[in-house]
C-alpha cells in the first residue's frame, strides 16, 4: 500500500498544506515565543497589543487609528510573571500566554518612568482589587464592569491620586466609519460618552515605550 503522493497534483496540494500548517503553528507558537523571551519584563509595566480581528476590536483599533486593542499590566506572583487584565473577566494570564492571545505575538511594553516607580506596589495593590469584575463591553466609566484600559488607568488613579493618560468623548475619535458596530452593542451613537482607550493610555506622559515585537 503506497502512503505518498502518486502525482505531481498530489505532491503540490501536500506542499502547500505543509506550508499552511508551518505559518500556522508559526503564527500561534514560535513568533509569541519569539516576543516573550526577547522581552524583560518588571513590574508594572504596561502591555499593549492587537487582539485577533473581529468587529469589536476593528472598531477599537479602527476609531483610535492604532493597533492597540488591548492592554494589562506585569507583575510577578509566585516567582511566575502574570498579567493582569480585563477580558471576559478581571483575572491573571500568565506573561506567555497573555503575549499569544494576540495578533502574531505583537505587543508593546510601556514602563513608568524615573520619578514614578515608588508608586508600583499600590498601583498593583489597587489593581488586584478588581479581580473578578465583568469586562464592560458598553465601555462606561462605572464601577459595575470594567474594561482593559479602564482597568488601568482607575487603579493608578486610585493609587496616586492623578491621571495616566487622557480622557476622551467617543464623538471626539473616527467613529463614523464603525457607526453600525456601536449600534449593534448600544442601540444608539453615544457621542458624549468619556473613555479611556488604549491608545491614549499609551501616550501618558508617565510612561515611555521600552519593547516592542512587531509594532
Amino acid at each position: 500500500m503506497r502512503l505518498y503522493p502518486k502525482s505531481k497534483g498530489q505532491w503540490i496540494r501536500l506542499c502547500a498544506l505543509a506550508s499552511i500548517a508551518v505559518l500556522l503553528f508559526s503564527y500561534k507558537f514560535v513568533l509569541p515565543f519569539i516576543g516573550f523571551v526577547s522581552y524583560e519584563p518588571r513590574n508594572g509595566d504596561v502591555l499593549f497589543q492587537p487582539l485577533p480581528g473581529g468587529e469589536l476590536v476593528n472598531a477599537i483599533e479602527g476609531v483610535t487609528h492604532s493597533p492597540y486593542s488591548h492592554c494589562g499590566v506585569v507583575m510577578k506572583m509566585n516567582g511566575e510573571w502574570v498579567v493582569i487584565q480585563a477580558l471576559g473577566s478581571v483575572k491573571y494570564t500568565s506573561l506567555y500566554m497573555w503575549v499569544a492571545q494576540g495578533r502574531a505575538g505583537k505587543f508593546a511594553a510601556y514602563r513608568l518612568r524615573p520619578g514614578y516607580t515608588d508608586v508600583i506596589p499600590k498601583f498593583i495593590e489597587e489593581l488586584n482589587k478588581f479581580l473578578g469584575l465583568p469586562y464592560d463591553f458598553h465601555y462606561e466609566m462605572g464601577d459595575d464592569a470594567i474594561y482593559c484600559s479602564e482597568l488601568v488607568y482607575k487603579a493608578y488613579k486610585n493609587a496616586t491620586g492623578t491621571e495616566l493618560g487622557n480622557l476622551v468623548k467617543l464623538g471626539d475619535l473616527d467613529w463614523q466609519p464603525f457607526a453600525g458596530i456601536i449600534k449593534k452593542y448600544e442601540g444608539r451613537l453615544p457621542l458624549q460618552r468619556v473613555m479611556i482607550t488604549p491608545k491614549d493610555l499609551s501616550e501618558a506622559h508617565q510612561l515611555t515605550k521600552v519593547y516592542g515585537f512587531g509594532l
